[in-house]
């Protein structure tokens, strides 16, 4: 079922707010890295739902990052909603800003509030770096409040205006978002190399590309499977956000058309509207199961590690930090077929598109999944390309270019 063939997704295709002022950042294009002397940076790191990490990618990544930049004997702060269950004021050595987010009374619009809130409490205290994890609603925030010779470093993530779950009102204003980021940062981080391309292609803009990380992990504790009734190699698995862009239906039809007995455990937080209504369609098959979320490292690792096979259906951009993880335990990785997801793992996994392609895998023999052919290349390259401390180095560098940039201005 690995296809030779590279099919791009269309969208590749398609060349308390307070005194906020009327400041306009202008945009800076930085040269080519010059080595520029190596200094203690101040480092802020927002965007995410904080750490230690309680929620899923961007939080792993912040939190990776954070320790790396420290160990390295930088100054980082990572900001937080007020609401995080973690009460320190510090994690490992790390500052933890705590900042007000209405989300229980305002929803998904109390993060443009928490965004602003955070960028400019970053900017006050003097921050070299405000690295931004996301866009979507931090964007508008550049243009609210002098950021003096705070260098601002956007990590792209992925097409967030291309997500099935957002009215066409929605993906017009995120695209608007997408397009301040560009404009505004004075550096784009893409964790893709289709990303990367997508931002030339659309806006003409040179991004840095920076992946996530992933630590390979030899022989997870099988004993992590004993709560869900499992046996190595003996269930399916995905792990995601239940989304549709995740094409978690899409998924589970071809499990179903396969006639497979084996046990699918799908791991994600499942009380959402689209949550219930995929429970509400395969809730009557006893061999899938609804776990919930899950996130602990080691029980994750152990899952990917000893699934038959581990579904990864990601579709709308960037590099998944799940998808790396995937390959770091040494999962055989069924993928939906898109650039994105091809950039990652390259020819060491099962392409498919269609339910019926699914169904085809699920019932190919254990001779014809290469499965070690497979993981051992997957794992391979995790410790070539992915590895967390060349990844703390690149993000390293650029925060020392923009940082040295940012110096010679007023």
């Amino acid at each position: 079922m690995s296809r030779p063939a590279f099919r791009a997704p269309s969208a590749l295709l398609d060349s308390q707010i307070l005194n906020p002022g009327a400041f306009l950042l202008p945009s800076m294009t930085l040269a080519p890295p010059t080595a520029p002397s190596a200094r203690p940076l101040r480092v802020a790191i927002l965007g995410t739902r904080g750490i230690p990490n309680r929620y899923g990618g961007f939080e792993q990544f912040a939190e990776y990052l954070a320790l790396g930049l420290q160990e390295r004997g930088h100054e980082v702060a990572v900001y937080l909603p007020h609401t995080h269950p973690y009460a320190e004021p510090t994690f490992r050595g790390v500052t933890l800003h705590r900042v007000f987010c209405p989300e229980a009374w305002l929803g998904a619009a109390a993060h443009f509030l928490y965004d602003y809130l955070c960028l400019r409490d970053a900017v006050r205290r003097g921050c070299d770096i405000a690295l931004e994890c996301g866009y979507q609603s931090a964007a508008i925030s550049y243009r609210l409040g002098s950021l003096k010779r705070t260098g601002i470093v956007t990590n792209m993530d992925g097409l967030e205006w291309n997500r099935a779950k957002w009215s066409p009102l929605v993906r017009r204003a995120t695209k608007w978002f997408e397009s301040l980021a560009v404009r505004h940062s004075h550096a784009l981080v893409a964790d893709n190399v289709g990303i990367q391309t997508y931002l030339q292609a659309t806006y003409g803009a040179p991004s840095h590309y920076i992946p996530y990380g992933a630590e390979v992990i030899e022989a997870p504790d099988p004993t992590h499977l004993e709560p869900y009734a499992v046996k190595p190699l003996a269930f399916h698995l995905l792990i995601a956000r239940l989304e549709p862009e995740n094409h978690i239906e899409m998924i589970l039809e071809g499990h179903q058309a396969s006639g497979s007995k084996r046990p699918f455990l799908v791991v994600g937080h499942h009380e959402t509207p689209y949550g219930r209504h995929l429970q509400a369609r395969f809730g009557e098959d006893a061999t899938i199961r609804f776990v919930g979320g899950i996130y602990q490292k080691p029980v994750l690792d152990a899952l990917r590690r000893y699934a038959y096979l581990y579904f990864h259906g990601h579709s709308v951009g960037g590099t998944n930090p799940s998808l790396l993880e995937a390959m770091a335990c040494g999962a055989l990785i069924v993928a939906h077929d898109n650039a994105f997801n091809r950039a990652v793992i390259g020819d060491s996994a099962h392409y498919v598109a269609s339910p019926a392609e699914i169904a085809q895998c699920i019932a190919l023999p254990e001779a014809d999944l290469q499965r070690a052919a497979f993981t051992q290349a997957n794992q391979a390259r995790i410790r070539a390309e992915f590895g967390w401390p060349a990844v703390v180095s690149q993000y390293e560098d650029l925060f020392q270019s923009v940082a040295a940039a940012r110096g010679d201005r007023p």
